[in-house]
């Protein structure tokens, strides 16, 4: 047992870390299991998502995540699934959120802009009237 403050903190950390790593290794193994039970397109997309946002928190390695997703695509073509109709579903709300993000990020930049220009004018003026006197 942590005797100090901050290490009784980071076990409590590393604990609730681990139940939520676990939480999500699940969600995938769940997905994997429903997807040989019953392989589909949209089966097989959930998959590939639970495997995706795994890599994006780190808990599987990227080189891993493609070997395991490819082992799915293997089993989804002798099963004559047809992939296309899912990919392009996922490529599609891939482009949404791309274009969400681009228009967020646009009206930070611009928003940012105005602040700087208001800032720059009050001291053009400060710098003024003590120029005046």
């Amino acid at each position: 047992m942590p005797i100090i403050k901050s290490a009784k903190k980071a076990a409590r950390q590393a604990e609730k870390r681990t139940e939520h790593n676990v939480e999500i290794k699940k969600a995938i193994k769940l997905a994997v299991k429903d997807f040989k039970k019953n392989p589909s397109a949209k089966t097989l997309a959930k998959v590939q998502s639970e495997i995706d946002k795994a890599v994006k928190k780190n808990l599987l390695k990227k080189n891993t995540a493609a070997r395991r997703k490819a082992a799915l695509h293997k089993i989804a073509k002798e099963a004559g699934v047809k992939l296309e109709k899912a990919t392009i579903k996922v490529a599609k709300t891939v482009e949404k959120s791309a274009k969400k993000v681009a228009k967020e990020a646009e009206k930070v930049v611009k928003e940012t802009k105005t602040t700087t220009k208001k800032v720059a004018a009050k001291k053009t003026q400060s710098k003024a009237k003590a120029e005046k006197k």
